[in-house]
C-alpha cells in the first residue's frame, strides 16, 4: 500500500502540532508535575476545542468522522509533547468500539468532551487516569462491560504524570465487542505515542550534541555521536510505516491485525527505548536528572513499553502467528 500522507492528513498533523508545541511545552509538563492533580482543565478543554476528542466519531455526532490511520497520527504527536491529558484512551481507543456498540449517547459525550472513559483490561489491570473517568470500559471473557468504578488502591507509575488506579468492581452493561479489539487498539496507541516520544528524545539530544562544547568543538562533531543519534533516527523511521501499517489493517479489519499490531508495538517501543537510552549518553549524567527535559520522555517511553502487553507479550503473538502456521512468512507471502 502506498504510505505516503494525503495532504489532508499532512495539514492535520501539522496543525496539530503546532497547537500542542504551543500549549504542551516543557514548562507546561513541569507545572503538571508540581501540581497534586497532575491535570489542566484549560488544556482539556482547548483539546475539545481543536476537536481532537471526536477525531474519530461520525459527523452527525459532532465528530471529524476520521479513521485509525489519523488517530494514530495524532497519538503520535501526542507522544511527541508528552501529553498529559488522557485524550487517545477515551478518543482513539474507547470511542470506535463504543461506536461499534451502538452507544452513540456515549461517544457524542465523548466527542463533546462531556465523557471520559478509562481502559481495563487483563493484560493491563491497572487502569491509567481513573479518577477523572466518567466511564470505564473493562474487558471481560464474554466481551466488554461499559460502566463506572472506583479507584479501590493506587499505585505510582514511572511516569510522573500517569495517575494508576486498582478499580473495585465495575458496574454497568455488557455492550457487543471483544476483549481482543480493545487489547488491539490500545496497544496500537501506546505504539504510537512511544513513536513520538522517540521523536521528542531524538530532537533534545541533537540539541544538545550541537551545543555541548568539548575540546573546543560540539560534541555533536565526533562520530561516536553522529553514528549513535543516526541508529535513532533509523530505528525510528523504520517503525513508522510498521504503525502505519497496523492502523490500516485495523481500520480494514484485517485477519492478521494483532500481528500487525504487535510488531508496530515492538518496533515503536524498542525505538523509544534506544532513543532514551542514546539522548542520555548524550546529555552525559546529568541525563538522568530532574534538571533536565529529557526525563519526562524517558519516562514516558518506559511506562508504554509496559503497557498493554509488555516486550515478551507481542513477540509471543508474533511467535505463534509465524510459526504456528497461521500468518505465513517468506518471499512467497510478503505481498499475499
Amino acid at each position: 500500500m502506498d504510505f505516503r500522507l494525503t495532504e489532508d492528513q499532512v495539514a492535520l498533523v501539522a496543525g496539530v502540532r503546532d497547537f500542542l508545541a504551543g500549549t504542551h511545552g516543557p514548562e507546561t509538563l513541569r507545572m503538571l508535575d508540581a501540581d497534586a492533580s497532575r491535570r489542566s482543565p484549560a488544556i482539556a478543554a482547548s483539546l475539545t476545542e481543536m476537536g481532537l476528542p471526536g477525531l474519530m466519531a461520525a459527523t452527525e455526532q459532532g465528530g471529524m468522522g476520521l479513521g485509525t490511520v489519523e488517530a494514530a497520527l495524532i497519538a503520535v504527536e501526542a507522544g511527541r509533547v508528552a501529553l498529559a491529558e488522557p485524550l487517545i484512551d477515551s478518543a482513539f481507543v474507547a470511542l470506535p468500539l463504543l461506536a461499534a456498540a451502538g452507544r452513540d449517547d456515549l461517544v457524542a459525550a465523548i466527542a463533546d468532551g462531556s465523557a471520559r472513559v478509562a481502559l481495563q483490561h487483563p493484560v493491563n489491570p491497572w487502569v491509567a487516569d481513573l479518577e477523572g473517568a466518567s466511564h470505564v470500559l473493562s474487558a471481560r471473557a464474554g466481551g466488554l462491560l461499559v460502566g463506572t468504578a472506583t479507584a479501590q488502591h493506587s499505585a505510582d507509575s514511572v511516569d510522573p504524570l500517569r495517575r494508576l488506579s486498582w478499580p473495585a468492581t465495575v458496574a454497568g452493561t455488557h455492550i457487543a465487542g471483544s476483549a481482543d479489539a480493545l487489547l488491539d487498539r490500545a496497544a496500537l496507541m501506546s505504539a504510537a505515542q512511544a513513536l513520538g516520544t522517540a521523536d521528542a528524545m531524538l530532537a533534545l539530544a541533537v540539541d544538545y550534541a550541537g551545543t555541548r562544547q568539548q575540546f573546543g568543538q560540539p560534541i555533536g562533531a565526533f562520530q561516536a555521536v553522529k553514528h549513535s543519534l543516526a541508529s535513532v533516527a533509523v530505528a525510528i523511521e523504520f517503525a513508522r510505516p510498521v504503525l502505519l501499517r497496523a492502523a490500516d489493517a485495523l481500520d480494514r479489519e484485517g485477519s492478521h491485525a494483532a500481528v500487525h499490531v504487535s510488531h508496530a508495538k515492538l518496533a515503536a517501543c524498542d525505538a523509544a527505548c534506544v532513543a532514551a537510552e542514546t539522548a542520555i549518553q548524550v546529555h552525559g549524567a546529568m541525563g538522568y536528572t530532574y534538571e533536565v527535559d529529557l526525563h519526562f520522555w524517558m519516562k514516558r517511553a518506559w511506562a508504554l513499553a509496559g503497557a498493554w502487553g509488555d516486550r515478551a507479550f507481542h513477540l509471543a503473538r508474533i511467535e505463534a502467528a509465524v510459526i504456528g502456521g497461521a500468518m505465513p512468512a517468506g518471499p512467497a507471502a510478503t505481498f499475499a
